[in-house]
C-alpha cells in the first residue's frame, strides 16, 4: 500500500475543515453564555466555577481515550476519524438545543458535562484529519484553514444573541425564570449549524487507509479492552517527546487565564459595566 497522499485543491481542503467552523460555534456558544445561564438559573458567582467543572474534566478523560479509539478504526465507507465526529455532532446538538432549557441550574450543569464530552468526540478526531489526509506540504496550510474557520465561528457565535435582539426583535430579559429569548435562540441556532457543517464535511470529503503498515493489527489491537488502552495511553504520556514536554507547560500556565475569562468575564462584565445582574432581572 503507497502512503503518498495526493495534493488537495483549495476547495478539497475547504471541505474537510469546514466542520471545524460547527464544532468551534457549538464551544463559542457554550464559552460565551454558560456563566449568564448558571446567573439566570439562579447561581451564585462563587459557584459558577465548580459549575464549570465539566469542561477541564471532560477534556481530561475524553480526549486521550477518543485519540486511542479512532487511530484502531477504520470504516469502510466514513473512514478513520469521521466516525466520530459524526456520532459528536449528533449528540453535540442535541445538547445544545436542550441546553437553554434546563429549569435548574443542577440540570444544566449535567447537561454542560454531556455536551462537552460531546464535543470533545467530534473535535479531537477533526484535528487528526487534516493530517491524515494532507502531505507535508499542505500541512500548515490546512491548519491554517481550520483555524481560519475557528475564529470566524468564534465571531459570528459571540454576537448572534445581540444580534437576534437588533434583527428579530428577541428579548433579552429574564422572563417568568426562563432563560431570555435571544439566548435560547442561539444555541437553537448553534445546535443546526453544528451538524450542517460536520455533515458537509463527512459528505464532501474522504479518508485514505492510515499510512502505518501495521494499522490493521492496531484494530484487532482496539479489541483488547480499556486496560490495554489505558496502559498505552500512559506510556505515551510518560515517554513524549521533550518537545511536546515543553508544550505542555505553556498550555498548562495558558489555560488558567483563558478559564477564569469563561468563568467571569460575561457576567463581570455586565454587572461591572453595564450594571446588570442576570438572576435579579
Amino acid at each position: 500500500m503507497s502512503t503518498m497522499k495526493p495534493r488537495l485543491s483549495f476547495w478539497q481542503i475547504w471541505n474537510m475543515c469546514f466542520g471545524f467552523f460547527g464544532i468551534q460555534f457549538g464551544w463559542s456558544l457554550q464559552m460565551g453564555n454558560m456563566s449568564a445561564i448558571y446567573e439566570y438559573l439562579g447561581a451564585e458567582p462563587d459557584q459558577i466555577p465548580g459549575l464549570w467543572l465539566a469542561a477541564p474534566m471532560t477534556g481530561l478523560l475524553v480526549q486521550p481515550i477518543i485519540g486511542y479509539m479512532s487511530d484502531r478504526t477504520w470504516h469502510p465507507k466514513l473512514g478513520r476519524r469521521r466516525p466520530y465526529f459524526l456520532v459528536g455532532a449528533i449528540l453535540s446538538s442535541i445538547a445544545l438545543f436542550f441546553m437553554p432549557n434546563s429549569p435548574t441550574v443542577w440540570m444544566a450543569a449535567g447537561l454542560l458535562w454531556i455536551l462537552d464530552s460531546c464535543i470533545n468526540i467530534s473535535m479531537e478526531p477533526f484535528r487528526a484529519f487534516v493530517a491524515d489526509n494532507l502531505n507535508d506540504d499542505q500541512r500548515s496550510f490546512g491548519f491554517s484553514m481550520q483555524s481560519m474557520f475557528i475564529g470566524l465561528a468564534s465571531f459570528i457565535a459571540g454576537y448572534l444573541p445581540l444580534k437576534l435582539v437588533d434583527w428579530f426583535g428577541l428579548s433579552r430579559d429574564k422572563m417568568g425564570g426562563a432563560i431570555p429569548q435571544n439566548i435560547v435562540w442561539s444555541f437553537y441556532i448553534g445546535a443546526a449549524v453544528f451538524l450542517i457543517a460536520v455533515l458537509y464535511t463527512v459528505f464532501s470529503s474522504k479518508e485514505y487507509p492510515p499510512a502505518d503498515l501495521d494499522w490493521k493489527s492496531k484494530v484487532k489491537e482496539s479489541n483488547k479492552g480499556f486496560g490495554a488502552g489505558f496502559k498505552e495511553i500512559t506510556s505515551s504520556i510518560i515517554n513524549m517527546p521533550d518537545e511536546m514536554k515543553r508544550i505542555s507547560v505553556v498550555q498548562f500556565l495558558t489555560w488558567p487565564g483563558l478559564f477564569l475569562m469563561w468563568f467571569y468575564y460575561s457576567t463581570g462584565v455586565a454587572t461591572d459595566i453595564f450594571r446588570r445582574r442576570c438572576k435579579n432581572e
